[in-house]
């Protein structure tokens, strides 16, 4: 399932973004913007919520694995899936409505590379302040508090490996965790920079920047991520790199 958010986010983004680029033209209409900032929400917040749900599947596996197949039953687990969907769902058709609720009279030259709510908001000549707390409001559920419950999680994680007597079992423990915390570190850092600091403290070129590390970059960069756990992978990179250092 996370794979498959993977794979929607891009695609949401980078064919209408390489469009762009090749016609040098840029035009989108109100509606397939509106469209398209609902899906990146939508995308964006499942992501956020599923993360969330991976970090109590280890943190189950790890410090409770005899209990592990009754926690966490197939059952458990769509439910946690479809609460994703359903939560981020709700969120991003109504963040939507909000913002395409405002009135557009001036520029409506969008200064991004995709429809996003920081440079749509600007281009608002409307009272944007009720708009500003919602999306406040719903970054503080899908950045702070998820990743908030992510670090418990792996505090409890780290605390438990340590605690192991055997040498193996930690880098094993360790290695099972260790490309799911970065991908989060990733995604939430460079989200959580766009949604959650102050606009008068970002520049729209870093706004920018790191937009396409959430989208693109970080999307792209995943299934390598958690590739690299598997060993023949890992031995077969790593008798290519030999050879063309060699």
């Amino acid at each position: 399932n996370f794979s498959f958010v993977e794979i929607c986010y891009v695609t949401v983004t980078i064919p209408r973004m390489l469009m762009d680029f090749c016609t040098q033209k840029g035009n989108i209409s109100l509606y397939a913007c509106s469209t398209q900032m609902c899906f990146v929400l939508l995308l964006g917040g499942t992501e956020c919520l599923l993360l969330t749900a991976m970090a109590y599947d280890r943190y189950v596996a790890i410090c409770n694995p005899l209990h592990y197949l009754l926690v966490m039953s197939h059952k458990v687990c769509m439910q946690l899936v479809a609460a994703s969907w359903v939560t981020a769902i709700q969120a991003a058709i109504g963040l939507t409505c909000l913002i395409f609720s405002l009135p557009f009279c001036g520029s409506n030259r969008i200064n991004h590379f995709f429809c996003d709510i920081p440079p749509v908001l600007q281009l608002s000549c409307g009272d944007t302040s009720m708009n500003n707390i919602a999306v406040y409001m719903s970054s503080m559920v899908f950045f702070l508090v998820p990743f908030l419950l992510i670090s418990a999680s792996y505090g409890k994680i780290i605390s438990n490996i340590l605690k192991m007597s055997s040498a193996r079992g930690r880098t094993k423990a360790f290695s099972t965790c260790s490309s799911h915390l970065t991908v989060v570190v990733l995604f939430y850092g460079t989200a959580s920079i766009t949604y959650l600091q102050p606009k008068s403290n970002q520049s729209e070129g870093t706004g920018k920047i790191l937009s396409l590390f959430y989208t693109i970059l970080i999307p792209t960069l995943n299934p390598i991520i958690y590739t690299l756990r598997n060993n023949d992978i890992t031995m077969a990179l790593r008798k290519l790199l030999t050879k063309l250092l060699t």
